[in-house]
């Protein structure tokens, strides 16, 4: 048995955000560490191939499988000390920025109270990125100078949500919702009962920089019906403001585009 005297010293845990999926798009240090972990625990977001790349013996699935079966968040925690403590360099390897809804946060908490050293590689977020390959900025001079970022995971009834879309349809600007396909009816009904105009633009970007991408555009009131119609499925990021409405006078010559369905 190893006791502390003879015990390896705690390898490093690296919480890696790969991008919205485009390998091309992992940061050159991602890109390096993927290439010399010892183990990396992947979720299913990081793009198909990025993770037909990896050493299938290095690696293990901890995301979200068929059936909703998942790994627990605290399971995943104890398999990066586990990993860690054996000498290992862990990549903990996530889509888009780990501290953007990712749980990078908790995970690095965990690492910090176990005596673990980790290092925090940021990726490109899809909440950025995801319109901005649509051909939506989500800043622009002529039509808002703020993004609030939000989960659509929460129903917006709740009264303890920690959203607070009447606020968010009054501060106006740019709203952009990760993983909120499924309560999409849910929350844009919030905002036009919070008061926002019916034609607020708003376009749905489904698996941004993969090879299936595919946009839907439309408004707060025909946004639901142009998701069904075109079929979007998670993962999605949806984009509620007026510089939704630009990617229209940019499509045409948009090179990585995909059709899309207005509605």
């Amino acid at each position: 048995m190893t006791d502390a005297a003879t015990a390896p010293e705690p390898g490093t845990v690296y919480l890696v955000g790969s991008g919205p999926g485009d390998p091309e798009l992992l940061t050159v240090k991602a890109k390096r560490l993927l290439e010399r972990a010892d183990v990396v625990l992947h979720d299913r977001l990081p793009g198909p191939e990025i993770l037909e790349g990896l050493s299938a013996e290095r690696c293990e699935d901890v995301g979200k499988r068929g059936g909703g079966e998942r790994t627990p968040q605290p399971e995943i925690n104890e398999r990066l000390v586990g990993f860690a403590r054996e000498g290992n360099s862990v990549v903990r390897l996530k889509g888009g920025d780990s501290f953007v809804f990712g749980r990078g946060g908790e995970e690095a908490e965990y690492l910090a109270a176990h005596g673990i050293p980790f290092e925090i590689v940021p990726g490109v977020t899809s909440a950025t990125a995801a319109p901005a390959v649509a051909g939506i900025p989500v800043t622009h001079r002529e039509h808002t100078s703020s993004i609030s970022i939000v989960t659509g995971h929460e129903d917006p009834t709740k009264p303890e949500s920690a959203v607070d879309w009447e606020a968010l349809a009054a501060v106006g600007g740019t709203i952009v919702v990760l993983m909120g396909v499924r309560r999409l009816p849910d929350y844009t009904g919030a905002l036009l009962e919070a008061g926002m105009l019916p034609e607020t633009p708003v376009a749905l970007v489904e698996r941004a920089t993969w090879p299936n991408q595919q946009v839907a555009t439309g408004t707060l009131e025909t946004i639901v019906d142009a998701r069904d119609e075109v079929g979007i499925e998670p993962p999605a990021v949806t984009v509620v403001g007026e510089v939704a409405a630009t990617r229209a006078t940019v499509l045409e010559f948009i090179a990585n585009e995909t059709a899309d369905k207005e509605v």
